[in-house]
Order: structure tokens, then sequence, then C-alpha cells
């Protein structure tokens, strides 16, 4: 392999060795594939007899990685906690092909025979995330290459280039004898492609990378002339000629800077290379057996954005996310939020939890284990979001290997633990969801969308911005808690979704904005909608070119100011940052980045000023009375401008603010004379007294409703016990604590006390 990063032209690349439909990469600019947007669920095999659809509730199963004499107490165990699905083979490629020309699916037989005896349906995987070593071994060039040009060595997972047309040869030949053999296979009722895709290969810097970049600028520019204007190729005479000489952003020197517009492209790049492979495994599958639904397990967290799921989310029948907890007090918000994205992504629909994990994990440096009932709290909660499947990763805690001390369903203590005896507990709750008809019912949406960009991720942490403290998904999830402070629960949306049905939107850091974005919030807001922005929405466009004129750019008419440059505050011994003061209704504080308003004295009549800098730190810095929050009518709504970067903390005092002066309370957009609906809103968004206190709201109410029931979730957010009101009905379902609590409190309005982890699901028909 050639260690060389920069081949002088296309023809000094290998020509590909293989060719097969699909292989070929074409960007998602292109037309959607044929099978996009296509919604299939996967038939278990358990409700074949029953009237109501199954809660899908299992695991990873790795047969292989234990002797055959275990697998039928295995089994005896999935029946004992209720299990009815189990994903197989997606680690098992070796044991599939140990050599090139041998290939043993007889161990697969018999598992999937002896599963599929006992009720439980399969979801079966590709097995394609990691190769066997003999393939390492003979095509060393299909290892993905690192930055610094380092090639990435084999023996962990997906060390595979997405571009390798060898690599693709072999991964379709094992799709295709999986499909041909298991295709009518009833046991098997959907199929795993792949496992985390860019898990460990998400940005690859081979010849074969280059190869697809130069491909995929070509067909997403058609010129070069457009490419350099895109990317501003004339700051350091960076101009291309051809579109051989298109780069990678490799490693160019501990103190240097990439072009940030050919940095983002090729972290869309990467993400549709990824694309193109699953595209092609799927195709592989659908092409024999298409009446069965495929999908591949995102990776969607708020630490975290792999792929452009957006994107992504248009190929797969049924969405499914892996989600592991976040220790710590943000632990039930954290969840919410990465799982309202989730939900926008399946389009209201049902989606399926792939993975998380019954107790700690192997991969942090420190690895807290789940406490009290925190295993049932949290697959209820991923529930009440919308999903309609509770996966665990994995079923039998391996023994050996770099997953050794990640939890599993069957722990090593084996059957006689607290893990498993919860792992059966969670079976009886969601079978007695199931059998009242859960499957049937949707999360009730919400008035309030933020808005999720993977551009806007991508970009914030590049190292050309005014701060490196920038994060997109850290302001989306710091408005998600400040909204449920509030007791509203906030959906995660991305510009693909229908503005229509909210009634405010949120913009946190959303960076890059193209003009039909633009246009879109304008519209939103001329509608009689509330766009809230914060202080760097709007920075650049797509190409991340600046908006000539001020900040923010091509917004500037929907806010009414222009803002001339940034302070951002410098650190402090010991890390700290200078904390500037808002004079304000509440008091807030902002930490390292303040916009600086231009001629704040000749600002329209129509724009309010809701916060102004003040203190002695504003002082120091020249900011004192300077415009900090504005409000200004735009239409039949209005726009916020939030010029500095404010906490969580602070966000919720800002909506209490308007909560209390009528401006942002949900219920009061509906009309006055439809008590019906304000009333049904106000059950929906949790209790009332939230909104005028400055106590946020200590546990959150989630509401899923069917054409004929309604179910009720509750969970305490926090480690303090709260009291709350419980609406007529039959409790499903609640922590220990909580159910003599209710004993305790009983009354026809039934009141309860949610302790630390404390959790209630309720029906009313």
């Amino acid at each position: 392999m050639s260690s060389s990063h920069i081949p002088l032209s296309s023809t000094d690349l290998p020509t590909p060795e293989y060719h097969c439909t699909d292989c070929n990469f074409r960007s998602s600019y292109s037309s959607p594939s044929p099978q996009s947007s296509r919604r299939l669920w996967p038939n278990l095999i358990c409700d074949k007899s029953r009237e109501v659809k199954s809660i899908a509730y299992g695991g990873d199963y790795n047969p292989d990685q234990w002797p055959e004499e275990s697998w039928d107490e295995d089994i005896r165990l999935m029946v004992k906690a209720g299990i009815n699905t189990v994903a197989v083979g997606v680690f098992s490629w070796g044991r599939i092909q140990p050599a090139e020309d041998e290939w043993d699916l007889d161990w697969l037989d018999t598992v999937i025979d002896k599963l599929g005896s006992a009720g439980i349906s399969v979801d079966l995987g590709t097995a394609t995330a990691s190769a066997p070593l003999w393939l390492y071994e003979k095509y060393p060039q299909i290892l993905p290459v690192q930055k610094d040009g380092i090639v990435v060595g084999p023996g962990s997972r997906q060390s595979w280039r997405p571009e390798s047309m060898i690599y693709r040869k072999f991964a379709l030949e094992l799709c295709r004898r999986l499909a041909e053999r298991y295709g009518d296979n009833p046991t098997v009722t959907a199929w795993h492609v792949g496992n985390e895709y860019g898990w460990n290969n998400r940005l690859d810097y081979s010849d074969d990378a280059l190869r697809g970049f130069r491909l995929w600028c070509r067909e997403k520019y058609g010129s070069v002339s457009r490419l350099n204007e895109a990317w501003g190729t004339a700051v350091w005479s960076q101009q291309v000629a051809n579109f051989d000489q298109i780069l990678l952003p490799y490693h160019m020197g501990d103190d240097s800077m990439v072009n940030p517009a050919q940095e983002l492209d090729f972290q869309r790049y990467s993400s549709d290379a990824l694309l193109a492979f699953y595209r092609a495994e799927r195709n592989c599958i659908t092409e024999i057996c298409p009446e069965k639904p495929c999908t591949t397990n995102f990776m969607i967290s708020t630490d975290q954005c792999a792929m452009n799921y957006a994107r992504w989310s248009k190929e797969v029948d049924f969405v499914s996310n892996d989600h592991y907890f976040f220790p710590g007090p943000d632990h039930v918000d954290e969840l919410l939020c990465s799982d309202s994205l989730v939900r926008s992504l399946s389009d209201g629909g049902p989606w399926y939890l792939m993975e998380h994990s019954p107790s700690a994990v192997q991969w942090r440096g420190e690895n807290a284990r789940k406490q009290g009932q925190q295993l049932t709290r949290d697959a209820l909660a991923h529930i009440a979001m919308g999903a309609d499947a509770i996966n665990f990763f994995q079923f039998r805690q391996s023994q050996s290997g770099a997953e050794a001390f990640h939890s599993g369903m069957v722990p090593h203590a084996g059957e006689n633990s607290s893990v498993f005896r919860q792992i059966c507990d969670l079976g009886k709750v969601l079978e007695c969801l199931s059998a009242a008809d859960l499957t049937d019912t949707r999360l009730v949406s919400s008035p309030v969308a933020i808005i999720f960009d993977a551009d806007s991720e991508w970009a914030s942490h590049l190292n050309t911005l005014p701060s490196r403290r920038l994060s997109h998904w850290k302001d989306v999830l710091a408005w998600h808690q400040a909204f449920a402070d509030r007791g509203i629960n906030a959906d995660i949306i991305t510009f693909s979704s229908d503005l229509h049905p909210y009634k405010i939107l949120v913009l946190p850091t959303v960076l890059a904005l193209s003009d039909q974005d633009s246009e879109r919030i304008k519209a939103f807001a001329q509608e009689g909608g509330t766009v809230i922005i914060n202080h760097a929405t709007g920075l650049f466009n797509r190409n991340m070119q600046v908006g000539l004129g001020g900040y923010p750019s091509s917004l500037r008419d929907l806010v009414g100011v222009r803002v001339e440059e940034f302070n951002i505050s410098d650190s402090l011994p010991g890390g700290r940052h200078s904390v500037v003061k808002l004079a304000s209704a509440y008091t807030m504080e902002s930490s390292y980045w303040q916009s600086i308003i231009a001629g704040p004295e000749d600002l329209d009549s129509s724009i309010e000023v809701l916060a102004r800098y003040s203190g002695s730190e504003a002082d120091y810095w020249g900011l004192s009375g300077l415009p900090a929050i504005t409000r200004k009518p735009y239409g039949r709504g209005c726009a916020y401008y939030l010029g500095c970067d404010l906490g969580r903390q602070a966000l919720s005092l800002f909506l209490l603010r308007e909560i209390n002066e009528g401006f942002l309370n949900p219920a009061g957009f509906l009309e006055k004379n439809d008590r019906d609906e304000v009333e049904e809103l106000a059950a929906d968004y949790g209790q009332a007294q939230t909104h005028d206190s400055e106590e946020s709201a200590g546990f959150v109410h989630l509401v899923r409703r069917g054409s004929r029931k309604t179910f009720h979730f509750y969970f305490n957010r926090g480690r303090r016990s709260v009291q709350l009101n419980l609406p007529a009905g039959t409790i499903l379902a609640c922590d220990k604590a909580t159910a003599i609590s209710i004993q305790e409190h009983s009354s026809p309005e039934q009141s309860a006390v949610l302790g630390p982890n404390g959790f209630v699901v309720l029906l009313n028909s």
C-alpha cells in the first residue's frame, strides 16, 4: 500500500478490481434510491395468534461466543424473561466464513430453529461489521487510513474502507448467501444490516477515499469553477484547476488550519460513502427477499454525530438507534433529548431501540452501573418517547474479549442476580403494556421544535471559529432541558421536517443556514410562529461563507438587529472564564460570548430590549448597557435574538419570564374560545405550576395517545422526590417506592411522590 497522501492524478490510483451493482459511489445529492422512505415493521412470530402487537423485547445474542451445550439454557432464560426477539450474527463473519473458500452455516441453522421453536424472532445480522483476519491478511488494502497517514490495523471492529471494492465484493457475497438461505425462514423477521456504521471508520484518508471524494465533488459541483467559489479557494492559493487536484483534509502540521468548507464537505462525503455501502448491502438482500424490513442501528446521542441521519433515515425500513446512558444528573434529560431526534427521524412513527445497556458499559474512563430501578425506568422512558422495541446489548455478558465488562441481560453472576431479575420484571411490564395495546398509540407532538442540524454540529468542532467552546449539540440539549424545566417536552427536528405543526421554533447554534433554510424560518414567523435564535446561529451559509453586512447574515431582517463583532471573553486562572451579567427580570449570566449589536440607540421602535449587559465585567469589556436579548414582531409572529451564550439555568429563567408574560405559553397560541384543546394541551404538557415558579419542574410528563386509549408516563428528572397529581385511570407500572406512596395518598385524584429514579405509567381509556 502506498504511503503517499498526494497521487498526481486519478490515473495514478489503482483501478477497482471488482465491479458490482451500486459499488461505484453515488452521493445522496443524486435522486433517492427506489427503496427510500419505505416503512415496514418486523412482524414478530409471537404475534401470529394475538390481536394486539407486542413490544419487541430482547437484545444481541452471540451464540457463536459460547459452547453449543449452553444454547438451550440461553433460550430457557429468554423465555423466562419474556424475550420475543434477538439480533443474531452481527459479528459472526469469522464463524460463518472461516476461510475464503469455506462456509459454515449449519450452526446458524440450529440456533435459528431453536429460537423459532421457542417463539422468538430473529433480527438477522449481515455480519459485515467486522471482517475475519484471513480477509485482512490476503487483502491489506481494505484497511482504512488515518488523517496522519497511518494505516489502521485489523483486530477491532469496522476496520475497513467504505470505498474498497474488494471489501464490498466479499461483504455482498456474504449478504447474498444469508439472504438466499434465510430469506424465506419465518423466524427471521428483519435484517440487521451492518452495525453502527462509522464506529471505527467514520473518516478514511486512503487512496480509495480520495477517489471517492473527487467523484462526490464532481457530482455535487459539476464544474471546478463552482467548487472554487464554494470553497473560497482564493484564500491561501488553494485554487484547483481540475477535479484530480482535489485533496483530502490530511494532517498538514500541528498548527495548520484546513479550509473549513473542504473539511465540512469531507464530513458530508464520509457520511454518504458509508450510506452507499449500507445501500449496497440492503439492495443485495431485498433483491432476494423484498418483503422483510431492513434497518441498521444509528448512534444518536447528544455527544456525537456520526452520520447525517436525516439522510440515512430515508433509507431504512424502520429507524433504530443505540443509546447508552449518561451517568449523573442529566441522565433522564439526555435520554429524552436524544430520543426526540430519533422519533423525528421516524416521522413520528414507532422506532426501534436496538441497543442500550442493562447496567455499566466498559468503554468510558469510569463506568458507572445503573442504580435502583434505572434499568426499568430507562426502558420505559424510551417507550414513552415512541419506541416500540426495547433491546439490550447484549443477552449474555461476554466472558472474554474487549466487551467482557460490558453488562449483559444475563450477567457474569448468572440467573440468580439483581440484573436478570430486573430483566424479567421489565419483560412483565412490557407484556402488560402490549396487552393494553400500547403499540397502537403515538407520542403526542409538542408545540415547540428545536432544530438539530448535522452540518452545524460538524462545523462547530472546526478550529477556525471565534470560539472552540461552541457546540451545537450541547446547546440543543440545554434548550431541551430548559423547556423541560418549564414543563414542556420539546421536539427535536431537522430541516427536513415539516414546520407547520409547531408554534415555537428554536435554532441553537445552527451555524450553517442556506438561503432556503432562512426563507423557511422567516415564513414560519410571518405566518404566526415564534422564532428564537442564539448568538451563533446563521454565521455562514452551507459553504461556510459569511454573509456580509453584519451578523446574523440572512436572518438580520427577521431579528431586526445587526451584530458588528463578538466579544469572546478570555480565560482566567484555573480555567475559569469571566462572567458577564445580564440586567433583566431574572439574574442571568454569559460566560464566553457576547454579541455587540451595532447602533443600539437606533434600533427600530418595534424592537423590545429584554436584557442588557451589566456589572463590572461588562464595564471592563465595554459592554455595559448594550442589548443582549431582543424581541421583534415579524408578520403575525415574532423573533427573539439571544446575543450571548446562556446555560441551561439562564435559558430556563428566560423561558419563565416569557411564559409569565404570555409570549411563549404554548396554550396561549390556541384560540381563546377553544377551551377543550387548551385543557387537553395542558394535560399533555404537565403541571401549570411549573410555569410561574423559578423552581424547575422535577418530573417530566409524556403522553402516548391512540384512537381508543391514552397512556401517561411520569418520570422523576433528578435526585429529589417530587409530588404530583395523577389523572384518573389504571396504573400499569411504577417503581416500588411510588407504589407505596400511591397507596398512602389514595384519593379520587390520585397523588404520588416520585422518588429518585421514580416512574409511573397510567392508562385511561
